[in-house]
């Protein structure tokens, strides 16, 4: 059975700095993605990573402020955020996808599982 949780996010002030975590359960050799989904606006890609994490891709808007990471001794994934805009704030999301590729990874509908998503709130 596949799971993902993320712990807490938070709360930051403009220019500053915030990392996520996510810890998954069941999901060997799955495509691995974060998503954001702002009030009132779509379930966005943020950044996506091959199961070997020999590629990973970036939305342009977050390109050099956010890193995607993962430690397989601990099952975790991480997206350390940097350089934080009032426009990051939104639910972030974990999700599992069997297979992705360069023109799918920041569609929602291609991963089939997620985590139960944290807020972050980056005040301006």
């Amino acid at each position: 059975q596949v799971k993902l949780v993320e712990p807490g996010g938070g709360t930051v002030q403009a220019g500053g700095s915030l990392r996520l975590s996510c810890t998954v359960t069941g999901a060997c050799n799955f495509f691995m993605g974060w998503f954001r989904q702002a009030p009132g606006k779509e379930r966005e890609g943020v950044a996506c990573m091959t199961p070997n994490g020999g590629m990973i891709y970036y939305a342009d808007s977050v390109k050099g402020r956010f890193t995607f990471s993962k430690d397989n001794a601990r099952n975790t994934l991480y997206l350390p955020m940097s350089t934080l805009e009032p426009e990051d704030t939104a639910m972030y999301y974990c999700a599992a996808a069997f297979w992705i590729n360069s023109a799918t990874w920041s569609e929602p509908n291609t991963f089939r599982y997620w985590g139960q998503g944290t807020k972050v709130t980056v005040s301006s």
